[in-house]
This record gives C-alpha cells, sequence and structure tokens, in this order.
C-alpha cells in the first residue's frame, strides 16, 4: 500500500510517519518550504525521512508570505512568548496560518493520485490548545469529501483515504505512541521561533516541553 506523509519534521508528523510505516505503507512524504519562519523544520523533516527510509522525499516551494496573515509568514506579527497553557486555550493563535492544511492536503491529494496512493496521512491534532480550525475531525470529513469529489479515482469510487492518527490524542499520548514506534525525538523539531536553537518559550516549544515533563521525560533537543 503507498501512502503520502504530510512531513513537517516535528514531534506530531514524525509520529505519523512512523505510524504509517508500522501500518505496511510503502511512504511518500511530503514538506512545505512556504517561506515559513521555522523553515529550519524543514531540515529536521529530511533527516527524519532519511531515518525512516522513505521510499521518496518531496520538499514543495511556494510563498506564503506573498499574503502574510500569520506570525509564522509575517516578521511584522510577533510570535507569542511564555504563555500558559489555559492561555493559549482561550483563542485560535496568531501562529494560524490562513487555510495552511486546506492547501498542504490539496498538493498532498495531487502527488498521491499521480502515484496511485491509497491513503494521504496528516498529524492533525484536535486536543492541542491551538485549537486550529483546520485540525478538527470535522474538518478532515470535509477534505474526505472534497478528495472523493475532486478526483478522477474518487470519482470512480475509489478516493484516497485521509487517515488522521493523532486527531483524538492528548500530546502525551502522541509521545507515548512515538516512543512505542521508535519516532528519534531528537531529530525533530517544533519551535515556532525561527532560531537554531529551540526558544522553549514559544507556544509549540511550550506544549511539546509541558508533555515531555508529565511524562517524567527528558526531551533529547536542546533549548535556548
Amino acid at each position: 500500500m503507498k501512502a503520502v506523509i504530510l512531513l513537517s519534521g516535528g514531534l506530531d508528523s514524525s509520529t505519523v510517519l512512523y505510524q504509517a510505516k508500522a501500518d505496511g505503507c510503502d511512504c511518500y512524504a511530503i514538506s512545505f518550504d512556504y517561506q515559513q519562519r521555522h523553515r529550519r523544520e524543514l531540515n529536521s523533516a529530511r533527516h527524519v525521512a532519511q531515518t525512516a527510509q522513505v521510499v521518496e522525499h518531496q520538499v514543495v516551494n511556494f510563498d506564503l508570505r506573498q499574503w502574510g496573515g500569520s506570525a509564522l509568514t509575517d516578521d511584522k506579527i510577533d510570535l507569542p512568548e511564555a504563555r500558559s497553557l489555559a492561555e493559549m486555550s482561550q483563542n485560535i493563535p496568531v501562529t494560524y496560518v490562513p487555510a495552511r492544511n486546506t492547501i498542504f492536503l490539496s498538493f498532498a491529494l495531487g502527488y498521491a493520485e499521480a502515484i496511485a496512493a491509497e491513503r494521504v496521512y496528516i498529524g492533525v491534532n484536535a486536543l492541542d490548545y491551538s485549537g486550529y480550525p483546520d485540525c478538527r475531525p470535522d474538518y478532515i470529513q470535509a477534505m474526505q469529501e472534497v478528495f472523493r469529489l475532486g478526483t478522477k479515482q474518487g470519482r470512480e469510487g475509489n478516493p484516497t483515504a485521509i487517515v488522521a492518527p493523532l486527531v483524538n490524542l492528548k500530546k502525551t499520548e502522541i509521545i507515548q505512541l512515538g516512543n512505542t514506534l521508535g519516532v528519534p525525538w531528537d531529530l525533530t523539531w517544533s519551535c515556532y521561533s525561527g532560531g537554531d536553537v529551540a526558544c522553549g518559550v514559544c507556544d509549540s516549544c511550550r506544549l511539546r516541553l509541558a508533555a515531555f515533563d508529565e511524562l517524567g521525560l527528558t526531551d533529547p533537543v536542546p533549548y535556548a
């Protein structure tokens, strides 16, 4: 079975790649250089893909800085720092990139249909405190219908399936799953800040560190 894996290089997407391997899939990873603040994550994506021995790893280039609208694509928007988990859960944060997963899934769908892949894996998680609108089960269900209606193979009764194995897991549960699957956490990257060393204070770093701490584990990634 062929599967296209959306791979950012972060904790979640790396776990999903290893889950796809465990599911017996031939894995074709796809990453995106959209001129994001934290392009450092692409180095991690390459290392994780190589370590997982994927069949192929594509990096697609485009520029979402052309219209910005997010702290990850517009340097004039400050990145939230040192927020509590309660503060993170109040509103959709400025790190939300407009329609990002819809854009990513569209590329993944085109790639999947071109290589006749049966599945597209994505590491969305509805229980993260960020609450991004394009990481929720109803969104994935709607995109599955797009996959069915918008492709030749979908109209012929064989749509590519979207697989979102982490959607209802807590971050601690994702780390536990990743430990079972052998995910190399030291190669992954979650920080939004754009530096060469994880900042430890952005929302993504704080969520990650809190989960490792809750499990009594040490995150092997170095922090500033």
